[in-house]
């Protein structure tokens, strides 16, 4: 139940598992340094394989790159599987288990990550062989065993749980659906297409698109090109070509005006903000180095940057805001991005607006322009030390069909831009008065001022996998008291929840990669003890004996006081819903929503100690779906109940997912034992 979730997060937090230049002047734009790229060498084997080569003998290091020029996949009824098919290549060939894979990789200090376009290796030269054999055989011989993919759904459903909780990743997925379409851009991993994902998928893929004719084999390190011809002729000679299958539909979606989508977080004090858009930019166009300084000047990155100093230093809103414009061979995007309190969430959307219509309105200062193209000078120089960049570069030319001196020119290119450069960019690749603006956070409070940024006025709302949905809708005939007495019933009654007098619940979750114990047992006397263990040891308890309460830990020992008593206090009661209308409680029952795609109503609760609750029960069964606090102490926490279990004819939750803040751990309940009467002395202060 969520009060114990309450008191874990207490624990959490005490153990700590939670837990002279003047720059006022820009330097004038020099004239741009010489260039001096390292050299990079290329052949082409009999299969179509092209082989990147660039020597480099300062370390005993060398890299192997693999990496596939496909289009990207229409993944269908199984959208996910090809984020999942560099773990299931990597976790066993005809050769290696998933575990000699690893030991092998280990034993040499290598890194190796294989991917759905390609593979990632690196070692000491000397285990050259080694790791070439590795990658050959993940690479030529993998299996893809059930087993494995059966654990990696787990982890995938997890992430998808956490993610309905994380702004960004929400606002992320609305913005894919709106921008792509039913292009495999904006295709969204959902519960129901990771369920049909099978072996055959990763089978199916890897035939089709691992092919040498449509990759680039990059080779960096303490190599000579000689040895290099005689490693990929060795290791990918007999890799056989064939037809690569190709996607190139673009038909993306077309906007009259701007779009406003919001997406509801109850209890949210911030809203997430994007305003998006896509841009036809190829990489290598002749606009991507002055578009990248008009970016730069906007928001890409620099403290200079417009966005930042209106939205942080100016207005106070945000401690960042932020832009980025990227070419891409089917479709570019822009994106201006921050977070803000939520009065001020479409006074920031405002600004945002203003910024992008300013740089094109106005010219930008000679300082300004001088000062960010010295900074991506600078970026660009520096990154020529690694011969990783020379081996990108050489990449990008043979990828891209780029001329030969592209980079070897782009400091000549930079210092050639101008102020007028920078104000036609932003007329050209920027569209203030036609874009997508997402707000993430309390949607009833945000809405209403947003629509004056829609074309047509209205805010239309999204969930976490980009589809509309109906915002809270009122209802008639229904009161919070119908409600909580449905609820009541469906855990069994009002008779059968006033017979248990105690419980005992032993359960676990995993923080931070550990697996915790966690006891809780509690009485109709309103005591508490939650104890919460790792390898055998407890590692914090906390007691509460009707009016005080403590918590210990190896740390030492601290009495409760305040709103931590109080949170104890609220949450003593065995179903604190039976005194929602007799013990101080306020509830209003705000309407119906769809959540998660179930319909539910919600209640806002208002317990006697002042701590807002919002609780969102199933229309359906009348079960608890979700509950959503928020409090000066934790701040704001959501529970989701993901599953019931019967005991002794009475309901418990045994499966309850927490979000608080960046932290997300599901509890598992493993036994519940009721009225086994526990004594007095368990709850000693």
């Amino acid at each position: 139940m969520r009060k114990i979730l309450a008191l874990i997060s207490i624990a959490l937090l005490s153990t700590g598992l939670w837990a002279q230049l003047d720059r006022s002047t820009p330097p004038k734009a020099g004239p741009a340094p010489i260039i001096n790229i390292g050299e990079s060498h290329q052949f082409t084997l009999k299969n179509g394989l092209k082989v990147i080569v660039v020597e480099d003998h300062k370390f005993p290091l060398i890299t192997y790159s693999l990496n596939l020029n496909i289009d990207p996949v229409d993944e269908g009824n199984a959208t996910g599987y090809v984020q999942l098919v560099g773990d299931m290549m990597r976790a066993g060939t005809a050769n290696r288990t998933k575990d000699q894979i690893d030991e092998e990789a280990d034993f040499i200090g290598a890194t190796f990550r294989p991917n759905a376009k390609g593979i990632y290796a690196r070692s000491l030269s000397r285990h050259s062989s080694t790791l070439l054999s590795l990658i050959t055989d993940v690479l030529f011989n993998p299996v893809f065993p059930e087993d494995e993919l059966s654990k990696l759904k787990i982890q995938m459903e997890g992430s998808i749980q956490a993610n309905k909780n994380e702004p960004s990743a929400i606002a992320n997925n609305i913005a894919s659906a709106l921008l792509y379409g039913n292009d495999p851009y904006g295709a969204i991993v959902t519960e129901e297409s990771l369920a049909n994902i099978t072996v055959e998928h990763f089978k199916q893929y890897h035939d089709k698109y691992f092919r040498p004719n449509k990759a680039y084999l990059v080779i960096v390190g303490d190599i000579t090109v000689k040895e290099a011809k005689k490693q990929a002729e060795k290791y990918f000679g007999k890799w056989k070509s064939a037809a690569v299958p190709e996607f190139k539909k673009a038909d993306f979606p077309q906007y009259e005006g701007n779009l406003v989508a919001v997406a509801n977080r109850d209890g949210a004090n911030q809203s997430t903000v994007f305003v998006t858009h896509t841009v036809d930019l190829k990489p290598g166009h002749p606009d991507e180095i002055k578009v990248s300084v008009m970016n730069t000047i906007l928001g890409g990155g620099s403290f200079s940057a417009r966005l930042f100093r209106n939205l942080r230093e100016e207005k106070a809103f945000t401690y960042g805001a932020y832009s980025n414009l990227s070419s891409d061979e089917r479709i570019g995007r822009f994106r201006a991005n921050t977070q803000v309190r939520t009065s001020v969430t479409d006074s920031a959307v405002h600004e945002i607006l203003y910024e992008m219509k300013r740089i094109q309105d106005e010219p930008v200062s000679q300082e300004d322009l001088d000062l960010i193209k010295n900074m991506l000078t600078g970026n660009f120089s520096r990154s020529l030390e690694d011969p990783q960049t020379v081996a990108r570069f050489a990449l990008n030319i043979a990828r891209y069909n780029l001329p030969e001196d592209y980079y070897r020119t782009y400091l000549e290119k930079l210092a050639a831009v101008t102020i007028e450069d920078v104000q036609e960019m932003a007329r050209k690749y920027l569209k203030p008065e036609n874009c997508v603006i997402i707000a993430v956070g309390e949607a009833d409070k945000i809405a209403g001022p947003l629509s004056a940024y829609a074309a047509d006025g209205k805010v239309k709302r999204y969930d976490y996998y980009g589809k509309e949905v109906q915002g809270l809708q009122p209802v008639s005939g229904i009161t919070a008291e119908d409600v909580i007495n449905t609820y009541i019933e469906a855990l069994g009654g009002k008779e059968k929840l006033d017979a248990i007098k105690s419980w005992t619940q032993t359960g676990s979750t995993t923080v931070q990669g550990m697996e915790i114990g966690i006891l809780n047992v509690q009485t109709a006397k309103n005591q508490v003890l939650v104890e919460m263990s790792m390898r055998g040891q407890v590692i914090s308890k906390q007691v509460y004996n009707g009016s005080r309460g403590k918590i210990s830990s190896p740390m030492g020992e601290q009495e409760l006081e305040g709103q931590l008593l109080e949170t104890m206090k609220e949450a003593s009661y065995l179903f604190p819903e039976l005194l929602y209308f007799t013990q101080g409680y306020k509830t209003e029952l705000a309407g119906a929503e769809i959540i998660d795609g179930q319909r539910c109503y919600k209640l806002e609760v208002t317990k006697p100690s002042g701590t807002e609750v919002i609780v969102y029960f199933k229309s359906g069964d009348g079960l608890k779906l979700k509950e959503i606090s928020s409090s000066e102490v934790g701040g704001t926490s959501t529970s989701t109940y993901k599953a019931w279990k019967e005991v002794d004819g009475v309901l418990f939750p045994v499966l309850i997912n927490q979000v608080s803040g960046p932290q997300s751990l599901d509890m598992q309940i493993n036994e519940i034992k009721i009225n086994d009467n526990p004594g007095d002395e368990l709850f000693a202060i």
